[in-house]
């Protein structure tokens, strides 16, 4: 049975402004420029999110939604760049066996690693050290026999969290979430599953 790590940086570029500006801790940022400009949320904190800004929104929709005191900061790709560099080489340290599936996260295939890291569990909690002590970011971790499940695990799991679907489980862990739980399902496709009874 493989055994397959989703690793999904937490709130990665709120994350990244914050270890630059630690005023910014806790409060309610947006990321992706100014609140009266024409761009889009490129992140948004956990705070932020509350008042159900996400990644993608236009600025000025994020800037009715949130309080005043809510914090916009512009986008800065070089240091996203870098610590996204840093995460890859702490998660490399745990197998070669790595595909970044955008700067902030990443699938690991730790089949085969007991040996080394221990059972997947224990594997996961010094992933979870080793990843704050080298880049002082938090990650989330979804542990599953399938890229698919370790992706939903993970997300289960924020932030800063482990989930792991034991092998011979997935069914039952799939069965009660909602379709849209499922990469890649958006409301079109949710609606065609809706119609088939899924």
């Amino acid at each position: 049975m493989p055994t397959i790590f989703h690793v999904d940086m937490d709130a990665f570029f709120v994350s990244v402004e914050e270890l630059y500006d630690p005023a910014l801790k806790g409060k309610v940022v947006v990321v992706g420029g100014q609140r009266n400009e024409r761009g889009v949320v490129a992140a948004a904190s956990y705070a932020a999110r509350q008042y159900g800004v996400h990644s993608a929104m236009p600025l000025r929709t994020a800037s009715k939604l949130l309080p005043n005191d809510a914090v916009f900061v512009d986008g800065h790709p070089d240091r996203y760049r870098d610590y996204s560099h840093k995460v890859r080489e702490v998660l490399n340290s745990f197998t070669p066996a790595l595909e970044m599936a955008s700067i902030d996260e990443a699938y690991l295939d730790m089949s085969g690693t007991e040996r080394l890291h221990g059972p997947p569990l224990l594997a996961a909690d010094k992933l979870h050290q080793r990843m704050k002590a080298q880049t002082q970011l938090n990650c989330s971790i979804g542990i599953g026999t399938s890229r698919l499940v370790a992706k939903v695990c993970s997300g289960k799991a924020k932030p800063h969290g482990v989930l792991y679907a034991m092998p011979g489980q997935e069914a039952k862990f799939l069965a009660p979430l909602d379709v849209r739980e499922i990469p890649g399902v958006g409301k079109v496709t949710e609606q065609k599953l809706r119609e088939l009874g899924i």
